[in-house]
């Protein structure tokens, strides 16, 4: 009579079963990170500074965002740490992303919650809308600007986890830095693919610049933009002159702060060339990052010029 085949011992079987299970944890984490960085060779914006060791990446929706709650701060006048703040907050609770879920009915960049009287869910969705909030709570917290960041943004958040934002404070500054101008031509983005199946143009970028920094950031539609540029495609010029002083490093940083802005938002808005204080940006060559124009004196002064897709 034949042996009869032993079955697997327990320990084989232990071993596979643990070994399938890494498996799947792997893949999950695969899969996690291409969401997160859009996965290899996609577009991406990266931030570095004069003196940063290292670039710190963000995908093209994380860099709109980013700009949105920057832009938002600029049009209320609010100092640059509430724009750090903000942005290590929405880092943490929604990794610069717009969700439409969350713990319990959480949504939206800064997880705000319409049970707890943040706003309708459609409200909470709009990224300006959600941003003002934060800032009109954040704003009503006594001497924030001189709090550390995890007990500012614990005031507003009331966070079951307030520790958790201090790990996204330094790339927070560093955003806050490139977003608001005051490292110049800090951020660059790669050429990317629109958000959705809309296409840009002037009214849109007008629209949005005037929604997020304040009717205040253009003048009247008679005296800026709408201009035919080379091969059918159009242009708008946006003066650094409003909401900045005279100062001349005033007027550089806030001239940055546009740039940077139309930068980030460039995806979304089809936005295919940005000029300012002798430099240039395009789409069709982003690689090459911010350009210097040989025939530009570089000045940090003058106005931002965005040529969009038709």
């Amino acid at each position: 009579m034949s042996a009869q085949p032993k079955a697997p011992s327990f320990r084989k079987r232990r071993w596979r079963i643990a070994a399938a299970v890494a498996v799947l944890i792997g893949l999950a984490v695969y899969l996690v990170v291409q969401y997160i960085t859009g996965g290899p060779g996609a577009p991406h914006c990266l931030v570095q500074a004069e003196g940063d060791a290292e670039p710190y990446e963000l995908i093209p929706e994380q860099a709109a965002n980013a700009a949105t709650i920057s832009a938002v701060a600029s049009s209320r006048g609010l100092p640059e740490r509430a724009v750090t703040i903000a942005l290590a907050t929405a880092m943490q609770e929604s990794g610069l992303r717009n969700i439409d879920f969350g713990d319990r009915d959480s949504v939206g960049l800064f997880q705000q919650r319409p049970s707890q009287d943040w706003g309708t869910v459609r409200q909470i969705m709009d990224p300006v809308y959600s941003a003002g909030e934060f800032y009109t709570h954040l704003a009503k917290v006594p001497g924030y600007s001189r709090l550390p960041l995890t007990a500012a943004a614990q005031r507003v958040q009331r966070s079951g986890y307030p520790q958790a934002y201090a790990k996204h404070e330094a790339n927070a500054a560093r955003l806050t830095g490139a977003l608001t101008g005051r490292d110049h031509a800090a951020m660059v983005c790669s050429q990317s693919r629109p958000v959705d199946g809309r296409t840009g143009g002037v009214a849109q970028v007008r629209e949005k610049l005037v929604r997020e920094f304040g009717p205040e950031v253009l003048p009247s539609a008679d005296g800026i933009g709408g201009r035919a540029a080379a091969g059918g495609r159009r242009s708008v010029t946006v003066p650094v002159r409003h909401g900045a002083t005279d100062a001349v490093g005033d007027r550089s940083q806030r001239g940055w702060e546009l740039a940077t802005w139309a930068m980030a938002h460039s995806a979304e808005l089809r936005i295919e060339q940005i000029s300012y204080a002798g430099r240039t940006w395009s789409a069709a060559d982003s690689g090459k990052g911010w350009q210097k124009r040989p025939s530009a004196s570089g000045s940090g002064t003058g106005d931002v010029h965005l040529v969009t897709a038709r």
